[in-house]
């Protein structure tokens, strides 16, 4: 849209705005729950106007003081912090409460989208803000036009319901290919102009983003403020060189790459600043764009790109399916299209992506979420069609983005919600970043060459963990030019400290089960996975008294609406000194996946590690090709990828003090313990019971 037009349509919306959140509630007609939502819709609106007249006099003018900074950060997120967002429309349950269920419903999700003009203000994007503003004038006239007696209460929902579908349905073109091109061009470069021109050491830069700021993301700031510049460099170094090495080991030519997409939590700007310099070395531009705000283009409650605080967790729980309300056949092959045009409008820009760059933080308290019958969930068949876009998205992506030619690495940091040993964890968490690449190569060679004679590899809990699980593996041709196990060093998985294969389905049976585990911000107590032939046939834990709640749960969140998921992944971990670290200073609970994994065996559900990239040979440092790249869902790709790929891994650890054994089984029947009552008794690798 051309800005003229745009700037217009948006005067035009912010005059009647203006108008409406003075008459709404002298309105005759008007209900007087609906004219408490739009006067609290028109509020934060006008606020949002104020803001952005603000942010364009700051970009000539001097900074205000931090205060001011941290006033409007408060102002702007206000209304879903702590015990506000109970009496917040953007909180379904008191939406449905005051305006019925579907309006409820409705008015919330709207609520949300409007909520997610923080972002389009911030940025600029009038072209994403002004429809919003639109649809919300459209059905404020609507209610104006019931409460006349123009029609009745049903035609009122009708007409909502159309409203927001073509709302969403028409602007697709704006919002889905707007998100395409932000991932792969370094044009949009909000986020990195910020990043690498402001004075780092002024903490007001912070909340130039418009994200959510808190004491965590000050406090981590100025944590790594204080650190020498030789410190900084190193941390970024293994981070950007692990992305390097990636490349390199899977025979992937780096230097055809232009661009990096770097994802990272708000708060650690002086790392990811030393990153792009060395990134730029690489022949690398940053691209580096915000966590989704609209349904859209959401992904649940999880957040992809950059982002600062949660302001509410469960806010974002409770809208995590608000596509409910739009998601059909229709729109799944408008979205489809949008994408198959963006991808084409940007695929020389997509050829030179290399893939993303991921940091991620630990610390935060596990939190607990609430299942509210008031927000949208999907239809049976409508998790059948997400499914399906899921899939068919995918396939899409890999047509422009091959996942041949891509690769990624990912790292984790703590924050200061640790408490108050963050300055220590912080530290030994650079070390175990950086821990001795030869040593464990050769250890986790010794693991490899032993789990490689095998036929199946047991696993049983102890402690009370139920685990009972056999694995099998692959045949191996010639043992001595090929492998089973990926000896996972410092690379794309950072820190180093892992084997692993992709499993044959057929003869992996038995049960997962984890007392507690922190997976994609859920805590599951008393997690519990069976498997057949290596798929899922029935999940189970103890977050909610009744087990229906917690079915759903586990089929929403880690089953991703699928059925049944194959266990993609089978890996042990052997990084102890993770495991010390988090004993030490009572982590266990609250570390993410990424550092959790390295700390016992893990069975990941969903795709293999090698998804879209089976092709591409793997050798480990001593030569031996990986050949268990494939399981009997991923070789179906050949002739219909649809079924072959899941577009998910969700990794599931069982921690040393629950592990009674782990021994690999040689077709003979004979038996290699490797792990007994949590501790390595392998020949070779006892050196990693030194941190137990």
């Amino acid at each position: 849209m051309e800005h003229s037009i745009l700037e217009e349509r948006y005067g035009l919306s912010m005059a009647r705005i203006r108008e409406f959140a003075g008459e709404c509630e002298e309105s005759p007609g008007l209900r007087k729950e609906a004219a408490a939502y739009f006067k609290e819709q028109a509020a934060f609106i006008l606020f949002l106007d104020q803001v952005k007249g603000e942010l364009a006099g700051e970009k000539t003018g001097p900074l205000p003081p931090m205060e001011v900074f941290k006033e409007r950060n408060k102002r702007l997120y206000g209304d879903i912090l702590g015990a506000a967002y109970e009496k917040s429309f953007a909180n379904p349950a008191y939406a449905v409460n005051l305006l019925g269920e579907e309006a409820g419903r409705l008015l919330s999700f709207l609520a949300a989208e409007v909520r997610g003009g923080i972002a389009y203000v911030y940025e600029g994007r009038m072209e994403e803000w002004v429809p919003c503003l639109e649809v919300l004038i459209e059905i404020y006239n609507l209610f104006e036009a019931e409460g006349n007696g123009e029609f009745t209460e049903e035609t009122l929902l009708a007409e909502i319901r159309e409203a927001l579908y073509y709302y969403v349905s028409d602007y697709c073109d704006v919002t889905v290919a707007r998100r395409i091109r932000e991932q792969v061009d370094p044009s949009l470069d909000f986020a990195v102009r910020i990043v690498m021109d402001s004075d780092l050491s002024d903490l007001r830069y912070l909340y130039r983003f418009g994200e959510y700021i808190t004491e965590t993301e000050e406090r981590t700031a100025k944590f790594l403020n204080g650190l020498p510049q030789e410190t900084i460099r190193q941390m970024a170094s293994v981070y950007t060189e692990g992305y390097r090495r990636g490349f390199e080991l899977a025979g992937i030519d780096l230097k055809k790459k232009k661009t990096v997409e770097l994802r990272y939590c708000v708060g650690f700007e002086r790392i990811l600043k030393e990153a792009v310099v060395q990134f730029a070395a690489m022949g690398l531009s940053p691209v580096l764009f915000r966590a989704a705000v609209g349904a859209t283009n959401k992904r649940q409650h999880l957040k992809i790109g950059y982002y600062g605080a949660y302001a509410n967790k469960q806010y974002e729980y409770d809208h995590r399916f608000d596509q409910a309300l739009f998601l059909d056949k229709a729109f799944k092959e408008r979205k489809l299209s949008v994408m198959r045009v963006a991808y084409e409008e940007c695929k020389e820009l997509a050829s030179v992506y290399a893939g993303p760059a991921v940091m991620e933080t630990f610390g935060e308290e596990p939190f607990s979420y609430e299942n509210k019958p008031e927000a949208c969930s999907l239809s049976e068949k409508q998790k059948r069609l997400s499914v399906e876009l899921s899939s068919q998205s995918a396939e899409l992506v890999n047509q422009y983005i091959k996942g041949e030619e891509r690769s990624f690495t990912i790292i984790s940091w703590p924050t200061p919600e640790i408490g108050a040993d963050f300055e220590e964890i912080f530290r030994e968490t650079i070390r175990i970043n950086t821990l001795d690449y030869e040593e464990y190569k050769v250890i986790q060679g010794t693991l490899i060459d032993a789990l490689d004679e095998g036929e199946f590899v047991e696993i049983r809990g102890a402690n009370g963990n139920r685990t009972n699980l056999r694995v099998a593996l692959h045949p191996l041709s010639d043992r001595t030019r090929e492998t089973n196990f990926e000896n996972c060093l410092a690379d794309v998985n950072i820190p180093l400290g892992e084997v692993f294969t992709s499993p044959r389905l057929s003869g992996t049976e038995g049960v997962l089960h984890v007392s507690g585990i922190y997976l994609n911000e859920v805590e599951y107590r008393d997690l519990e996975l069976v498997f057949q032939d290596g798929m899922t046939v029935s999940c189970s834990c103890r977050n909610y008294e009744s087990e229906e709640e917690n079915r759903k749960l586990i089929e929403e969140c880690l089953l991703y609406n699928h059925k049944s998921l194959p266990m993609g992944e089978f890996a042990i971990g052997t990084n102890t000194a993770a495991y010390a670290m988090a004993r030490r200073h009572g982590l266990l609970g609250r570390l993410k996946i990424l550092i959790i994994e390295k700390m016992g065996p893990h069975f990941a559900i969903g795709d293999t590690c090698y998804s879209h990239s089976e092709e591409v040979k793997v050798h480990n440092p001593d030569g031996k090709e990986v050949t268990a790249r494939d399981n009997e869902c991923s070789i179906r790709r050949r002739e219909d990828p649809s079924s072959a790929y899941f577009n998910c891994h969700t990794d599931i650890t069982i921690p040393y003090d629950e592990l009674g054994e782990i021994a690999v089984l040689r077709p003979d029947g004979t038996r290699i313990p490797l792990i007994r009552e949590g501790r390595f008794v392998l020949p070779g690798t006892e050196a990693l019971n030194e941190n137990l």
